[in-house]
């Protein structure tokens, strides 16, 4: 039994007896689930690099690639460039450009892999002065650049919209423009101001149910160009409540990463499938519960998944923003990167104290897939910190 001294909230150092017996990694095919899942991957910083990472991300291109294969050998799609990936914190639309043109070649490479990729507005900075035909332009020169890629879109939520728009009418405007012309069906992201606070009051209104009002009839409006809306609210209650009222063959994607089982189960009127940040730094455990699911063993599927809802919970807490600091700190206890830096330094985002309840969390989640060297790990970044 792996044994390591970890810090307590009450300022003590305790000895923390691991229990976890880890998920086996097994490669699987997405044909074996019966939802679609989406993993928002993150990016692996270089470390080495010169540069000033509060101002300019250096990004290990070779790292960040690798892990999608990870991800599609466990049967998950990849979502690229999205929130996770730091984008629009850290992550600029120059680098995201970058990201996606490299990630869509890679699934390119390999049959089978699905992949969809973030447009946004992220290179137009909010301001009194901004139009809405400035955000329409904006929008579509970025869906042109992954549609030029080869790429499926994501559609993402403005800040610069968020603050120029008046009211719905002006969304209704924008996302009318926009769909009008895109290539393929895309997934809509409704991400809320709880993941990033420059978002309040998306779709004209701070009432989140009046915004999914206005949502809802743009997703009625262009039906045929929509595969899927994605909401990110933390909340289920309103996530059922708008998977009910989908337009015919629009999906639901959960982003809810405090309630994501029981949404992907679903119940007698439907289910979500999934889009999720959380399934970056839970990948085995998602990919085997689906695959349970997919057998018809719900008693599995919840087996494996609910002992990762805690985890998900402490690493999406309050600053939800924050988030990423978590799931990186999982890729590099797993051994999936060298290092626990982050582009934009947000590997200072989280406290020493959160990042040793989330090794415990971890741990009984069985999501460190070897013990002894998330130990190891978890080691040297306590005496970074001076504690032994």
């Amino acid at each position: 039994m792996t044994e390591i001294r970890l810090p307590t909230a009450d300022r003590r150092i305790e000895p923390y007896a691991m229990t976890g017996e880890p998920i086996r990694i097994e490669r699987r095919d997405a044909a074996s689930f019966p939802r679609i899942a989406f993993a928002a991957a993150h990016v692996v910083a270089d470390p080495l690099a010169d540069n000033d990472p509060w101002l300019m991300p250096a990004i290990d291109w070779d790292k960040t690639l690798a892990f999608r294969h990870y991800l599609w050998d466990l049967g998950l799609a990849v979502a690229e460039a999205m929130d996770t990936a730091q984008r629009g914190m850290g992550l600029g639309w120059p680098e995201a450009r970058e990201l996606i043109s490299r990630s869509v070649a890679e699934a390119k490479s390999r049959p089978g892999s699905v992949i969809a990729c973030g447009a946004g507005t992220d290179h137009l900075a909010p301001g009194p002065d901004v139009t809405i035909d400035e955000i329409i332009r904006v929008y579509e020169e970025q869906v042109e650049a992954v549609e030029a890629a080869g790429g499926r879109i994501i559609l993402m939520a403005s800040r610069a919209l968020a603050a120029a728009a008046k009211g719905p009418d002006d969304y209704a405007r924008v996302y009318d423009r926009v769909l009008s012309n895109v290539k393929e069906p895309v997934i809509i992201h409704w991400l809320g101001e709880m993941f990033d606070p420059a978002l309040e009051g998306y779709w004209g209104s701070a009432d989140h149910w009046a915004a999914m009002d206005t949502c809802l009839d743009v997703l009625s409006a262009h039906a045929s160009k929509i595969d899927g809306i994605k909401i990110s609210l933390l909340s289920k209650e309103k996530e059922i409540a708008m998977r009910r009222r989908l337009p015919k063959g629009v999906r639901m994607y959960t982003g809810d990463d405090f309630n994501y089982a029981e949404l992907i189960a679903g119940d007698a009127e439907g289910h979500s499938d999934a889009l999720l940040g959380i399934f970056d730094a839970i990948a085995p455990a998602a990919s085997a519960g689906l695959a349970a699911l997919g057998r018809g063993s719900q008693n599995e599927f919840f087996d494996i998944l609910e002992p990762t809802v805690p985890l998900s919970r402490h690493i999406f807490k309050a600053p939800t923003r924050f988030y990423k600091t978590g799931v990186v700190f999982l890729a590099y206890l797993n051994g999936l990167q060298d290092h626990f830096v982050m582009i934009g330094g947000q590997e200072s985002a989280r406290s020493l104290l959160h990042l040793a309840d989330l090794f415990r969390f971890a741990d009984r989640a069985r999501v460190l897939h070897d013990p002894e060297r998330a130990a190891a790990r978890m080691a040297k970044v306590l005496a970074v910190h001076g504690v032994a």
